[in-house]
């Protein structure tokens, strides 16, 4: 099966508290909402301790138009791409030797929250020493469930070419998006939830002779499910000023009555059940997102203990999230071989995404 043999988060340079950013946004939307104390809230409610910003706070004061922030975002996920990819292939908390840009095989570039033709990943061949002849993924739109969607689309190319080497880049500026003049209960909530975060993801198939220093985790199998007729319950709405979020606060309830027949189709058709997963690796989309996972799966606080501190730590930063969670599971050493791992992330469509791991 092919394995995932390293894994590296990148955190932009601006860390920022929670307390700060609530200032802010109290500044910018006092005289619009008579609520504004009680829609507040939220920022403390969320449980979100910190964030890091690809950009100063101060930054957010005044309005910039579409073209500069999407400049913004070429610019940045160029350079935090190049950083993520180096860091994932000399990591050698899990890589015996490094691995050369030159050994790649593919890369899957996952992102949402800026447009690049070309796409970001043909911006860091120009920058790193890759091979002309390289296959590029690029992957758009997928937003949350992004991180996990690359992981199983490695895996698909992985089986079909079982020598290659394969990237899951994932780069989400997501406060480049945020709205100065939308005073929309949204745009609130989005910034008290949102953050920036990069993370990249090594995949390879079974004939690849990489060596690893620990048990890393086998892909066994993967799946994808939509919703029809769901398009507001998350996404984009893009107007002429950019990105707008689209929010639903439906999110939890639907995840509620979804994800658990979802799940339990899929482990059942692996011949195995939730009590068999000794590891949850759940994307946090915020704090109510993780009750509705332990609600559905039927799972403690403890399953969900590694998601919820990257959400504490770094909030909700789109398709990278799923790997910084990822990487938490494979740093510590807790995973015996052996023992199964379920992969989930939800996003636009409305659409899930599982995998399910097993530590080799």
């Amino acid at each position: 099966m092919p394995k995932i043999l390293s894994v590296s988060s990148h955190k932009p340079a601006y860390k920022v508290n929670q307390e700060d950013t609530a200032a802010l946004t109290r500044k910018l939307f006092q005289h619009d909402f008579n609520e504004i104390d009680r829609l507040m809230n939220v920022f403390q409610n969320g449980e979100i301790k910190t964030r890091h910003f690809c950009v100063p706070l101060e930054w957010f004061e005044q309005p910039h138009d579409f073209e500069e922030r999407n400049e913004l975002y070429i610019k940045l996920a160029t350079q935090l791409g190049q950083e993520a990819i180096i860091a994932c292939l000399k990591n050698r908390t899990f890589l015996e030797d490094d691995i050369s840009c030159e050994d790649i095989d593919a890369i899957l570039f996952v992102s949402s929250s800026g447009i690049s033709t070309p796409s970001v990943d043909a911006r860091i061949m120009n920058k790193l020493p890759f091979k002309d002849t390289l296959k590029r993924i690029p992957i758009w739109g997928l937003g949350c469930a992004g991180g996990a969607a690359g992981l199983s689309r490695a895996y698909d190319y992985c089986l079909a070419h079982p020598s290659a080497k394969v990237l899951v880049l994932c780069v989400e500026l997501c406060s480049l998006t945020f709205q100065h003049g939308d005073r929309s209960k949204s745009n609130l909530i989005g910034a008290s939830l949102f953050a920036d975060g990069v993370a990249c993801a090594l995949v390879a198939g079974d004939q690849s002779d990489i060596r690893t220093k620990k048990p890393v985790p086998d892909i066994i199998s993967t799946a994808s499910k939509w919703m029809p007729d769901s398009e507001d319950v998350m996404g984009w709405e893009v107007k002429n000023s950019g990105l707008h979020v689209v929010f639903s606060k439906d999110i939890p309830s639907i995840i509620g009555g979804w994800l658990g027949p979802f799940v339990q189709q899929f482990l059942s058709d692996q011949h195995i059940n939730t009590e068999s997963i000794s590891h949850f690796v759940a994307h946090p989309g915020g704090k109510k997102v993780l009750r509705a996972y332990e609600k559905a799966m039927n799972y403690s606080t403890e399953k969900t203990s590694h998601s919820r501190e990257v959400l504490i730590q770094n909030g909700n930063m789109s398709s990278p999230t799923v790997l910084y969670v990822l990487e938490e599971f494979m740093k510590t050493g807790e995973c015996a071989p052996g023992e199964y791992g379920l992969m989930t992330a939800l996003g636009p469509g409305f659409s899930g995404e599982l995998l399910l791991l097993k530590w080799g």
